[in-house]
């Protein structure tokens, strides 16, 4: 028989070597860098589904795979098809607001609203790779932000963002958050709406905008969650809790949980605007914050868009926590489980870099204006991707010749290589860097009085049109050109090559132009080959060898990784 203390050690031994076999993973922020905004997640069994907004842009809502909460993986996009929803006419800020995923009995939903249009609707799928059903209408769900719950005995309940009690705003921002049952077979309300929260955690004090809300059960507890105080610098994420899905639902004393408000306006490598929260359990049995928030690079200038970012939740007294122990939003968190990288996932956090060509298919990431146009592009491995020029342009709210990438980085460089030949100074091909319909820089292949020339424009001050910064003539109009876009924080510069060597065309051009500050609206800049013949008629293509991206963020360089 063995001594009792020998059998002992030999547990200890066996559970120390067990703890320290468990391997250290580094959770890099942002999880998904540059614009990724809105995030929802979601747990099916070992894997986790995220989705983000996309508004006008197409295809709409992106759906990433993670096994770890670190690696993602585009794998599909919600609204792939233009017989689902497209976004003509719409200012690129519109469209698709603040997507939520979840799963039940064998099936993905995701709820969203359609802000100008279709408002709250609902698609499902039996694989979140797709393909997604054409989306439902919920028209009795009036307002923003809908989620769904579902129940231990399968009741399913949407949660969403509506106007003030009675239509009858006391301030600016008064909104509250309501909730219906829905039959999750027809899709269809049912029942009664009821108001859950009336303003925000104290409507004497005028919170505004409280939105984005969701609801999760925990030893017994029901918690509603929602963001509070707008978008921007005063975002924050607020947490009540009741008995009952119904209500009361009481606040935290300690509210917000979560917000970057009140920091020093002058730390180094400030992260701002946290809020827009989901929970989800990570593979170590714990809870964690999935939510955006942006990185300026000076005060409130940034041009990446609201981004993913992720953080522990520390339960206390019943209550979540997030980032306990410091209000700072850290850009690496450390937790013990095993790290499992997606194969053949494009990188989405800290510095990288890729090459994308164009011999089968697009990236799913790669984003169109407004819907799909196929007859106007096409993919060859000799030529690439060959885009028709059409007359619309990116000024205009219809669907140009442009398919852009995200910039997703303060310091980083976008390159590509274009065979074009401009037939009249209306015809213009290149790459441009693009924040919205009147705010871009455009790196153009052109013609200038019969001569082939580089052209870099700015969107003008005047709707619908450009003026030119710079240009330089080229020798040779039927030689590929390659062209180069470089971010530097507040400033691009811009380059072209027809050989071996690169020229300047005009460097530290102002990147504040393009931020969301000067720009006002929910989106990011992104980095796009575009052809334009410029309101008429052409006969013509332009034709990109490949979009070659590299990001070089000093806040990255010193990190663990």
């Amino acid at each position: 028989m063995k001594h009792p203390l020998c059998t002992a050690i030999a547990a200890f031994w066996l559970f120390a070597s067990s703890f320290a076999s468990a391997q250290m993973i580094t959770l890099t922020n942002p999880i998904l860098t540059g614009f990724y905004p809105d995030p929802s997640v979601v747990q099916v069994g070992t894997d986790y589904y995220l989705v983000n907004s996309t508004f006008s842009y197409f295809p709409g809502i992106p759906v990433f795979h993670s096994k770890d909460l670190k690696n993602w993986k585009q794998i599909s996009n919600v609204i792939d098809r233009a017989t689902q929803m497209d976004f003509m006419g719409e200012k690129l800020t519109r469209g698709l607001f603040a997507p939520a995923i979840s799963y039940h009995n064998g099936t993905f939903y995701v709820t969203c609203t359609d802000i100008d249009h279709d408002g709250n609707f609902i698609v499902t799928a039996k694989n979140p790779a797709g393909p997604w059903s054409n989306p439902v209408r919920v028209p009795q769900v009036r307002g923003i932000d809908p989620s769904l719950y579902f129940d231990d005995d399968n009741k399913a309940y949407i949660v969403y963002n509506s106007d003030a009690p009675d239509r009858k705003p006391l301030y600016s921002g008064h909104r509250t958050i309501r909730i219906y049952e829905l039959d999750p077979a027809t899709l269809k309300v049912v029942g009664e709406e009821k108001q859950l929260v009336n303003g925000g955690v104290d409507l004497s004090k005028k919170p505004v905008w409280i939105e984005a809300p969701h609801i999760m059960k925990r030893n017994g507890w029901y918690y509603l969650y929602a963001a509070e105080g707008g978008t921007s610098v005063n975002h924050t994420e607020v947490v009540f809790r009741s008995k009952s899905v119904w209500g009361p639902f009481v606040p935290y004393e300690n509210n917000p949980v979560l917000t970057q408000m009140g920091l020093p306006e002058d730390r180094k490598n400030p992260v701002t605007s946290a809020g827009h929260a989901q929970f989800v359990d990570g593979p170590d049995g714990k809870t964690y914050a999935i939510f955006l928030a942006v990185r300026p690079y000076e005060g409130d200038y940034y041009n990446t868009g609201r981004e993913t970012f992720i953080a522990p939740v520390e339960w206390k007294n019943d209550w979540p926590v997030i980032n306990p122990g410091s209000k700072e939003i850290k850009y690496e968190y450390t937790a013990r489980y095993t790290e499992a990288k997606q194969k053949d996932a494009l990188p989405q956090a800290g510095n990288f870099d890729y090459t994308l060509t164009f011999e089968k298919s697009l990236d799913p990431s790669f984003l169109f204006m407004r819907t799909i146009d196929s007859s106007s592009f096409s993919l060859s491995r000799s030529s690439g991707l060959t885009m028709k020029l059409k007359p619309e342009t990116v000024m205009e709210t219809g669907n140009p010749s442009f398919i852009g990438k995200r910039q997703q980085h303060l310091y980083c460089t976008a390159e590509t290589e274009i065979a074009f030949s401009a037939r009249s100074e209306k015809e213009k091909a290149g790459l441009t860097i693009l924040q919205d319909e009147s705010h871009f820089y455009f790196l153009a292949k052109s013609m200038e009085k019969g001569k082939p020339v580089i052209q870099l424009y700015k969107a003008g001050a005047d709707p619908k049109t450009m003026e030119v910064l710079a240009q330089l003539p080229l020798s040779d109009q039927s030689r590929p050109v390659k062209l180069r876009i470089t971010a530097a924080g507040d400033a691009y510069s811009f380059y072209f090559s027809t050989g071996s060597k690169w020229e300047l065309l005009k460097d530290k051009v102002d990147a504040k132009f393009l931020s969301t500050q000067v720009a006002g609206g929910f989106i990011g800049c992104l980095f796009g080959m575009y052809a334009t013949s410029s309101g008429e008629q052409a006969d013509n293509s332009a034709s990109f060898k490949y979009l070659r991206y590299s990001g070089n963020d000093p806040v990255f360089k010193s990190m663990s990784h």
